[in-house]
């Protein structure tokens, strides 16, 4: 506390002993400036699931972190993800921060985040993204995208949102680098949050959106829909969609959410990112839980298809896409980001002006190696601290 990185001079380490480099911190206003929904990055997380099909992506199970409501913290969520694909320049971890929604009580938003992106020749962290969840935002309308390239009817033409927030713009944002929809319809149970979305897409993509009454008004015009919501309950039924109708839902990425009824599953031809993960906290999961259909009964993975090992449509069937997010992603927008920031630095871009009436969370500190071990050394209070950790 109230030591400035790099600045205590207390340890002095040998000069004649080379370091991997410090990484960068890279903060959110410079990595919003330079890095927006393309069809490179779209195509950079493609490429990634198809990799992930083809075997050449070391991607781990992720882990949650439970944060408890308690008088000092809480509550809320932390999801690590991340993966390396090889052949790759970097790898990364992604720390994403959800549903601490006390915040929204003092104007601050409910999540945040940050990526390591680490050098894949020697190891060492390039850098520190404080991305407040953009990049996450970003990487999963990229796999939205990939999911409508691949699995929308032939001449599909417009398109539902049920849910408008972030991911829904970075949803519909993405999929415009890769398909040209005709006509959107959304709904959010904030009427006035739904023109918003809206309006805002209207103008930046050029085709028409508009806001529904009611979820089913905005289903039943749609050959694809995408739901994005906190999954705390069903936001469709099945006599709503129409028979061709695809599926992309994202908001199931915890045991305890659920958008699609089950006897919409055990209908459709299910698709995944990946299956294991869908089983354990995705829409497959609920569908398994109500005894319609088993991890077995998965048509495909997204990469198996983008791969071509899988065909993904054979004609107007329904399809459900389970998007739970990967590591895969996560390691492709990170050599995607630091291709973007190349030459670029951290806090000098100027471009990207936000609302400073709008509070945000500190941005974090990076603290140096010298810094660390001039301040912390073996004492009788680390050791308890351990102690009472077990």
């Amino acid at each position: 506390a109230g030591v400035r990185p790099g600045g205590s001079g207390a340890f002095k380490f040998d000069a004649a002993k080379p370091r991997l480099p410090a990484p960068k911190l890279y903060d959110y206003d410079t990595i919003k400036a330079k890095v927006a929904p393309s069809k490179a990055l779209t195509e950079a997380v493609e490429d990634a699931f198809a990799q992930l099909a083809n075997g050449k992506v070391d991607v781990p199970m992720p882990m949650h972190i439970g944060v408890a409501e308690t008088a000092a913290a809480g509550p809320g969520d932390c999801h690590i993800k991340g993966g390396y694909i090889e052949g790759a320049p970097t790898w990364t971890v992604k720390l994403a921060n959800v549903s601490f929604y006390k915040n929204v009580e003092k104007g601050l938003p409910a999540g945040s985040g940050v990526f390591v992106v680490c050098d894949a020749a020697n190891g060492g962290p390039k850098a520190v993204l404080h991305e407040n969840r953009y990049l996450t935002d970003l990487r999963t309308g990229a796999a939205g995208a990939v999911a409508v390239k691949h699995l929308a009817v032939k001449g599909a033409k417009s398109v539902a949102f049920i849910g408008t927030g972030v991911i829904a713009e970075s949803m519909a944002r993405s999929t415009a680098t890769v398909f040209g929809f005709e006509e959107a319809f959304a709904y959010s149970r904030d009427v006035s949050k739904a023109q918003t979305f809206c309006d805002k897409m209207s103008e930046e993509l050029g085709y028409p959106f508009a806001a529904c009454g009611s979820a089913e008004d905005a289903v039943r015009a749609a050959d694809v829909v995408f739901t994005q919501t906190p999954g705390g309950e069903w936001v469709l039924e099945e006599s709503w969609l129409r028979p061709h109708a695809l599926i992309v839902c994202s908001g199931s990425d915890q045991p305890t959410k659920n958008e699609i009824p089950p006897n919409v599953l055990k209908k459709a031809k299910v698709v995944t990112d990946i299956t294991a993960q869908c089983a354990r906290v995705g829409e497959v999961r609920s569908a398994i839980a109500a005894g319609v259909m088993t991890a077995e009964d998965v048509h495909a993975e997204l990469g198996q298809i983008v791969s071509g090992r899988v065909k993904g449509r054979k004609g107007k069937e329904l399809i459900v896409c389970d998007l739970t997010g990967t590591g895969a992603q996560d390691a492709a927008i990170g050599s995607h980001v630091m291709e973007a920031l190349a030459g670029v630095r951290p806090g000098g871009s100027g471009a990207f002006k936000f609302d400073a009436a709008k509070p945000r969370l500190p941005a974090p500190k990076l603290y140096d190696y010298d810094t660390i071990k001039a301040k912390v050394a073996p004492s009788k209070a680390l050791t308890e601290a351990v102690e009472d950790a077990f």
